[in-house]
């Protein structure tokens, strides 16, 4: 199949023609090659996937790699609705994005635009704006930023939440708990960077290369793997607010700090399991991972056992042990993913191996 003017289309046969007796051509669909602004003369770039097709792009080199995309968006009424509709338009790959309110923007909605904006979303800058206008504008070129430097920035990023939160749960500290709900924030700028690449990738495959993917059919994993621990971020960010309800009195949490630290270590190396593709970690994780389960079941069953009359303090402590569980579970599930990209990998370098015994 082929794409152009962003619909698909099933593709002619082409027959494969022979010239100067050792090159071998096919053409190229013309409505392929007007929607993407090429003509004689243009470069396009070839790449053999390890299934043995062959995809043909066109080579973003040159002047169309200095070309900016441009939507314009309309907002409506609420403002949550014209957020997501700019994350859309950023995570699709736009670069400068005009938001137009043609009866003119409230004070309010124009605040929060550019707040969330700058809050969220990596590399955007309000470059114009006026009564009626925002004028919003991509400064990061971030295909010369690795896929795997997004990873470990979000990495580092929710390692630090979770340690803080453990350091603010037994201090019962209010101050570095809030410090940690603020850092929710930059997880999601680098969640939506690693979209962002990801979604380009999928379009553009000689792209994969240059983000560091190997392989195009690691992209879904690696979505799913972002996803995973975004999810881990809005519950360490959810501990933190539990934190804050206490009010600086300290409580008997040494069991639920000991499934903190637990929950911790299995995200480091289910993480560290990604980078290296290393499925023995990652199943070692997975192992792991039940015996943070059991410890949060024995710590919720002893809150049931307990006085009725200090409900709030073992309503926040069931809160915390739901979340460090659920990271905990996320953790595997990334190790999971790590064990089918593994799969995956073996599968294709089996399948290049018999391509090569069969031209022998």
């Amino acid at each position: 199949m082929i794409y152009y003017k962003g619909r698909m289309h099933i593709s002619d046969k082409r027959k494969i023609q022979l010239t100067g007796g050792s090159t071998y051509i096919v053409s190229l669909p013309i409505e392929w090659v007007r929607s993407n602004g090429l003509s004689a003369g243009d470069a396009v770039i070839l790449t053999v996937r390890p299934d043995r097709s062959l995809i043909v792009a066109p080579d973003q080199g040159g002047q169309r790699k200095n070309t900016h995309s441009k939507v314009e968006m309309l907002v409506s009424g609420d403002q949550e609705e014209n957020f997501r509709q700019l994350v859309a338009n950023y995570l699709v790959g736009y670069d400068i994005i005009r938001i137009v309110c043609p009866g003119g923007f409230a004070a309010s909605e124009r605040k929060y635009l550019k707040e969330s904006a700058r809050k969220r979303l990596i590399g955007i800058e309000i470059v114009e704006e006026s009564r009626t206008e925002i004028i919003l504008q991509n400064l990061l070129n971030f295909q010369d930023i690795s896929l795997e430097k997004s990873l470990q920035s979000m990495f580092r990023i929710i390692y630090s939440m979770i340690e803080d939160s453990i350091v603010a749960l037994r201090e019962a500290d209010s101050e570095l708990a809030r410090d940690v709900i603020h850092r929710d924030n930059d997880v999601d700028k680098f969640y939506l960077l690693s979209v962002r690449q990801i979604k380009a990738a999928l379009e553009d495959s000689s792209l994969s290369q240059k983000l560091g993917i190997k392989n195009s059919k690691d992209c879904l994993g690696y979505r799913l793997i972002i996803k995973l621990m975004e999810r881990i971020g809005d519950h360490v960010n959810g501990i933190a607010h539990v934190v804050t309800q206490m009010d600086g009195n300290k409580e008997e949490n040494g069991d639920i700090i000991e499934m903190g630290v637990l929950a911790q270590k299995l995200f480091k190396d289910s993480f560290r399991s990604v980078l290296e593709i290393n499925t023995e970690l990652a199943n070692q994780v997975i192992k792991a991972s039940g015996m943070a389960s059991v410890l949060g079941n024995r710590i919720t069953r002893k809150c049931d056992l307990s006085d009725n009359t200090f409900y709030l303090y073992h309503e926040r402590q069931r809160k915390i042990v739901e979340s460090f569980q659920r990271i905990a579970e996320y953790s595997a599930d990334i190790a999971e993913m790590v064990i089918n990209m593994k799969a995956t990998e073996i599968k294709d370098s089996l399948s290049g191996e018999a391509q090569v015994l069969e031209q022998a």
